[in-house]
């Protein structure tokens, strides 16, 4: 195939593969927003750790264009130049699926390999010297995008689907329309907005959860009780509390989406803390899998316990578009108003993870000196990613007010009066639970016991006999 030359006679100083750059950043870009618009479907826990990882992959895959454009004179300053509204009708086509499976397939399957040719295309003309960097990253982005198909193919075998051939025909219609992104777009009087922002698309209120790991029995207030004095009771609540962080990811997806006119940094963070907080999900579950302990025995709950599609999928869109009202009305979320992003990142970030930093290192010492070296390097991995988290809460707090016009200032002072009033009830809901009757006939007691004679059986800590008080948990 001959080469393409980037620059014409009366180009300035910008290469033409400027502007297909760009072409290709913004659908990167929707493709991260379509990975979090479907990904609270996804109910299998694997399924949901790889979706989470593609979220910041993805993320990772946009922050590459961006770090390229940026080194062409001009581009830094503006980032975000208008594209192609041809474009945004292709990702709202690929959003506006008819079930899950068939959006797994847009995403993952067709506008995926649309990249990866577009990609491909591009090396096999480029000058592979004068514009190696270019080269480099669309490698390292096909590398992640092979990934990708690679989990489609072993999702597939699992849970075979045809995509419908209808919703097939008009992403490559719109593909299509889109010179298979193969050239740049004229930008045209109307500009492309994010994917979805035009459509009636809304995420499911309640995320899939496993089959089976409904919550049978509550043993959490005996773990209250006895967290301050005993090491092993401290072992098995970071492992389940860990493990439910998984419920955090699953909403961040909706911080993702319901943001789109956050700045593209925002969300390359909170791509990272999602990914984070599903990691944390999955330490608390393997090592709970380490001890011999399942998701189904111990059970995988939200933290509001509100779980009415607990065990089984939310129901797909209806009617072959996902416009208003085709989720029922109690199962569609609605978007998250500036003002409740801006209070779930404070209570995460300002509240939850700053007070809990006492409590993970007292563990982290504890399990060390009682040789459980494995659940010692869970705590001290979470603590490393928490305190970067706590940085994003202050970077992020004060844009996400000025976006959502609410009062930012005091926000230190806000956070630790929180903290404390939350302690004070956790306080009262100790003294409830050293209260509460332990009978052997019990199921959430007996529960409690099992689980930790199970830990017990296979790594004994050293010091489970000491009654130090530690500090109680902060909310």
């Amino acid at each position: 195939m001959p080469r393409t030359v980037e620059i014409v006679a009366d180009s300035g100083r910008k290469p033409r593969s400027v502007e297909r750059l760009r072409d290709w950043e913004y659908v990167e870009r929707q493709m991260h927003r379509l990975i979090c618009a479907w990904g609270r479907y996804f109910a299998d826990w694997q399924d949901k750790i790889v979706v989470h990882r593609q979220v910041w992959e993805q993320a990772e895959c946009v922050r590459r264009l961006r770090s390229r454009l940026a080194q062409f004179p001009g581009a830094a300053a503006n980032l975000d130049q208008p594209v192609s509204a041809a474009l945004e009708r292709l990702t709202n086509t690929v959003l506006l699926a008819p079930s899950h499976q068939d959006a797994a397939e847009g995403i993952y399957g067709l506008l995926n390999r649309l990249l990866v040719k577009a990609y491909a295309d591009y090396a096999t003309r480029a000058h592979p010297v004068h514009d190696a960097p270019t080269l480099e990253l669309l490698n390292e982005v096909i590398t992640i995008k092979e990934g990708m198909r690679l989990w489609l193919r072993d999702y597939r075998r699992r849970f075979p689907h045809t995509i419908e051939k209808s919703y097939a025909e008009r992403i490559e219609c719109a593909a299509a329309d889109c010179g298979w992104l193969l050239e740049p777009l004229a930008v045209g009087v109307e500009a492309a907005q994010p994917a979805g922002v035009h459509t009636g698309f809304r995420l499911p209120r309640w995320p899939a959860r496993p089959a089976g790991t409904v919550v049978k029995h509550n043993d959490w207030p005996f773990i209250d009780a006895d967290f301050c004095t005993r090491v092993e009771t401290r072992r098995l609540f970071w492992c389940m509390g860990y493990m439910r962080e998984m419920n955090l990811a699953m909403d961040q997806l909706r911080w993702l989406y319901d943001s789109p006119a956050m700045p593209w940094e925002f969300h390359h963070d909170i791509s990272r803390h999602l990914w984070d907080e599903s990691r944390h999900g999955d330490s608390g579950c393997s090592r709970l899998a380490d001890f011999g302990i399942t998701l189904a025995e111990v059970g995988f709950g939200s933290y509001q316990g509100d779980e009415p599609l607990a065990g089984r999928a939310p129901l797909y869109p209806q009617a072959g578009q996902n416009q208003p009202g085709a989720l029922p009305a109690a199962e569609a979320a609605a978007p998250l108003s500036g003002a409740e992003l801006y209070e779930q990142v404070f209570h995460i970030g300002m509240v939850a993870e700053t007070g809990h930093f006492q409590v993970k290192r007292e563990a982290y010492d504890d399990f060390k000196a009682g040789g459980d070296l494995e659940s010692a390097e869970m705590m001290l991995f979470d603590i490393i990613d928490e305190q970067t988290h706590v940085q994003y809460a202050h970077r992020w707090l004060p844009v996400l007010a000025q976006h959502a016009g609410v009062d930012h200032s005091g926000y230190r002072e806000r956070a630790a009066e929180v903290r404390r009033k939350l302690q004070e009830e956790k306080c009262q809901a100790e003294a409830k639970a050293k209260a509460l009757p332990r009978d052997v006939n019990d199921p959430a007691f007996a529960l409690y016991q099992r689980l930790l004679d199970t830990m017990r059986r296979f790594k004994p800590l050293s010091n489970a006999g000491d009654r130090s008080p530690r500090s109680m948990l902060p909310m």
